[in-house]
């Protein structure tokens, strides 16, 4: 691999020629800062990502520009926009950058006693509550330097793993770029909750939507992909309010008659606490990813690529123990 590496690094410096003489060895540290700019499309997003000032980051822009002999970014507007040379270079550029941290970072074994750093965590409110005390306990025993900064998810679509604002999300999205790296670690079937004596024994189509209901929403929504189905069947149900966790949504139903789906393992916590009954929602609903994903630039990264697996694996100890809903 390292030669497959030197090779292209090599081809890579025959493009920074004038006059068919090499002007100056590459320098990796250029190549990171040039596949975060042409990402980024901006300094100031280049160097939150690389975490380098401003000053820095444009310094840096200034050495590229002189080395390929090429504007690089060229600003439009309130933005900036690559060259066609730049755009050309681009994937060559982040392939470079990312088979480089791998060779490098695989020249040692991890030894976790050792490793100090912080994590970024994003996920959805109930994956946090099913598997954060089991994983922070694993992480204090057997990597006590690494802490853990569990985050809520955004109530809008962010590029927080791109910016290295967060290291790791965990959700039921799929991610849309292709720098993100991603993982399914399971699926989760919705169900429906109601307190222990709720009226409604039998949960047919008809006494589910003859009952009010909740919505889980990080966005405010009142209407989801369940009253899109209903609708199909010509029904419908009647929605009274929004809350933007589940966690939330429990505590309502806990004292009320209102109905709310929710995943059915991620939830098994907080609904065993609460002593609620599960039901199995009365229509056909695929089931939901939980979906693991962070930046191509932790491929590598073998403190990154551990805390991976232990979360993995303590979603799949949860998944293995859903609870079977009432008929």
């Amino acid at each position: 691999m390292l030669s497959t590496l030197e090779a292209r690094l090599h081809d890579y410096k025959c493009m920074f020629v004038r006059n068919n003489m090499i002007v100056v060895h590459v320098d990796l540290n250029l190549l990171k800062a040039l596949d975060a700019l042409l990402e980024e499309g901006s300094v100031v997003g280049a160097a939150d990502r690389l975490h380098l000032t401003q000053p820095a980051m444009s310094r840096a822009l200034a050495r590229i520009r002189r080395v390929m002999n090429d504007q690089v970014l060229v600003r439009s507007g309130h933005t900036m926009t690559p060259t066609p040379r730049a755009t050309a270079v681009r994937e060559q550029v982040h392939a470079l950058v990312q088979q480089a941290h791998t060779i490098l970072a695989a020249e040692h074994e991890i030894d976790l006693a050792t490793v100090e750093r912080a994590f970024t965590l994003s996920w959805h409110d109930a994956i946090t509550t099913a598997i954060g005390p089991r994983l922070l306990a694993t992480v204090t025993q057997q990597a006590p330097g690494i802490q853990l900064r569990l985050l809520a998810e955004s109530s809008t679509d962010t590029n927080d793993l791109r910016h290295g604002r967060v290291d790791l999300e965990i959700g039921a999205t799929t991610p849309g770029q292709s720098d993100i790296s991603h993982m399914t670690a399971a699926h989760d079937r919705l169900v429906v909750v109601t307190r222990r004596d709720h009226p409604i024994a039998d949960m047919t189509l008809e006494n589910y939507t003859a009952a009010q209901h909740l919505t889980v929403s990080r966005r405010g929504r009142l209407h989801d992909r369940i009253d899109e189905t209903l609708a199909e069947h010509g029904r419908r149900r009647t929605v009274v309010a929004t809350v933007p966790t589940s966690t939330s949504a429990l505590h309502f139903v806990q004292h009320s008659d209102l109905l709310v789906v929710v995943p059915e393992f991620m939830s098994r916590p907080a609904i065993g606490d609460l002593g609620l009954r599960v039901h199995r929602l009365p229509i056909e609903l695929a089931p939901v990813p939980v979906i693991m994903a962070w930046h191509q630039r932790y491929d590598g990264d073998r403190a990154h690529a551990w805390l991976r697996s232990q979360a993995a694996m303590e979603i799949e100890k949860v998944a293995a123990h859903a609870f079977s809903p009432e008929q």
